[in-house]
């Protein structure tokens, strides 16, 4: 019993990874589509959209809302800052950083205070 409780809190939290992993994947394919004007990543775009979706609602049954949303959006947020900078070469300037780390510092502290 007590090894499909653990099999059970790690899938939950493998969905909420895979939904972020996937967030961050149809955000930085929509801005290769060029306005959903390339075939490839307009696809790439929808499919991970309805990935990301149907794995965060998956997490969701188990993991609480605001913990669960707040770690998903982070993860898009972070994700996409840093491939932005390293595929667009986007800047990051300070101030822009110390705002990151601070979500990255709220996210962790959500899960630290979290039953979940």
């Amino acid at each position: 019993m007590a090894y499909f409780v653990f099999v059970s809190y790690i899938m939950k939290w493998i969905c909420l990874m895979l939904a972020g992993i996937f967030e961050i994947t149809w955000a930085v394919a929509m801005k290769m589509s060029n306005g959903f004007t390339v075939l490839l990543p307009s696809i790439i775009t929808g499919f991970g959209y309805v990935a990301s979706a149907v794995f965060l609602a998956v997490a969701l049954k188990q993991l609480p809302l605001g913990t669960t949303y707040a770690i998903w959006t982070g993860m898009g947020i972070v994700g996409t800052t840093l491939l932005g900078v390293l595929l667009f070469h986007e800047k990051l300037s300070f101030p822009h950083l110390i705002c990151v780390i601070f979500i990255v510092a709220g996210i962790a502290g959500l899960k630290i205070i979290s039953k979940g």
